[in-house]
């Protein structure tokens, strides 16, 4: 994919999307097929680098995988057998992968050394490495906030009960999985709940899981116990959808139909805000319950946002974009947690926005943006991705509903969404 992508004014955008298979799906079941004792398959796996990556290390530790020719992965899972690589563990941009991965490792008896590129070896690991250190594990890293590279000395672990200090279903996730290789029962509670994907296929999986939710908090608990082999089906990405979702929205006489989307209700956020703005979207549901969204041209008006919507914040960078064609204030509040992303995602948005011509200002942890009303009162933007592939994603959608943009960087698209550009195109 090209460093620099030129994006010229689309106009009308129409036509269904298909997203591709969803990000945090796939990784969770490399994982779980790698641990489990047989053989498992998956079909519709995410196409990008990010998970390319999961799918290398589960072979290093000791999977094995195989493609057919209807393009569904057959990975026979190592279970017990499972040991440390002799070479490093190459997690690239993704931390889903480090974190999880981290998990894992911290219950196979071994040395396990992890690192990833530039963009990751700047990102925390901390929060994982405290939890796997108070069941057992050796856990090391650069500096304070333990950034990669990681080095990890796995062994026998016993079950915690912690309580994330962090909103973050990596973190929640990494410690579930390194509890199935516990003794006892480790215990995760989360005062804002996040992403359920892990106990989802946790319980597919046939596992020792329980889970408990009140109105102070979420508990998780599981006991040591080997995933079964499975049948994998991975529905669209909805943090991908999001932004054709937003392009037929802010398009001139548009129409998107984007479909077979993953309808969980930590991953569905998004769209009640944009209701909440005033956008033209119908949500309807497919034959296999998964998600269809029809997202039609509106003028959308300012809202409050809270992080508790969005627990992931993967789709602020793409809202962004809706609240600078809005009418009026946007308030996204509680987003600090942006600036440890890919990039400072905190920050690249406030230059985006403003890169449109709208005003975009930080106050503490909130983000706050003065809409221009329309899209096409956006200025032709040229932008710097800084290995973010959702700022790559959402400059070009604001170049395609507004006046253009030049974007640099572009090639970080590849992590997540390698055909971006083609569906993006096949709307015009």
């Amino acid at each position: 994919m090209a460093e620099r992508v030129d994006i010229n004014p689309m106009g009308s955008l129409t036509g269904a999307v298909r997203a591709p298979g969803d990000k945090s799906i796939s990784h969770r079941a490399l994982l779980l097929s790698a641990l489990a004792d047989g053989v498992s398959t998956i079909t519709g796996l995410s196409a990008g680098h990010d998970v390319r990556g999961t799918a290398i290390i589960i072979s290093q530790l000791g999977a094995t995988i195989d493609s057919t020719h209807e393009g569904i992965l057959e990975i026979r899972g190592a279970g017990e057998h499972l040991g440390p690589s002799k070479s490093f563990l190459d997690c690239g941009n993704s931390g889903t992968t480090i974190r999880l991965v981290m998990g894992i490792c911290a219950g196979i008896p071994g040395h396990h050394r992890l690192f990833g590129d530039p963009s990751l070896s700047r990102r925390p690991m901390d929060r994982v490495a405290v939890p796997l250190r108070l069941m057992g594990a050796n856990v090391g890293g650069q500096g304070l906030s333990c950034t990669p590279p990681i080095e990890i000395e796995g062994s026998r672990l016993t079950g915690i009960n912690y309580l994330l200090p962090v909103a973050s279903a990596q973190v929640k996730s990494a410690i579930l999985l390194a509890g199935l290789l516990a003794d006892g029962s480790t215990t995760v509670r989360e005062a804002i709940p996040t992403r359920i994907h892990t106990e989802e296929m946790l319980l597919a999986a046939g596992v020792d899981i329980e889970i408990h939710a009140d109105t102070a908090e979420t508990q998780v608990t599981v006991r040591p116990s080997r995933p079964r082999p499975s049948k994998w089906v991975i529905p669209a990405d909805p943090s991908q959808a999001a932004f054709f979702v937003v392009a037929g929205l802010l398009g001139s006489q548009s129409a998107v139909h984007c479909t077979g989307i993953y309808p969980g209700p930590h991953r569905s956020g998004f769209l009640d805000v944009l209701d909440r703005m005033g956008a033209s979207i119908t949500r309807d549901s497919d034959a296999d319950g998964l998600l269809s969204v029809l997202a039609t041209s509106s003028a959308l008006q300012g809202t409050e946002i809270a992080a508790s919507e969005i627990p992931s914040l993967d789709e602020v960078p793409i809202l962004a974009i809706a609240a600078a064609a809005a009418d009026g204030t946007t308030r996204f509040a509680d987003v600090g947690e942006l600036r440890v992303k890919e990039s400072d995602r905190l920050m690249e948005t406030v230059t985006l926005v403003k890169g449109l011509g709208a005003s975009a200002r930080v106050e503490g942890d909130d983000l706050i943006i003065e809409g221009l009303g329309s899209p096409k009162a956006f200025a032709r933007v040229t932008s710097d991705a800084h290995g973010d592939h959702r700022m790559a994603m959402s400059a070009a959608i604001a170049g395609a509903v507004g006046g253009g943009a030049s974007i640099h960087g572009f090639e970080s698209v590849a992590t997540s969404y390698p055909g971006f550009l083609d569906t993006l195109r096949s709307l015009g």
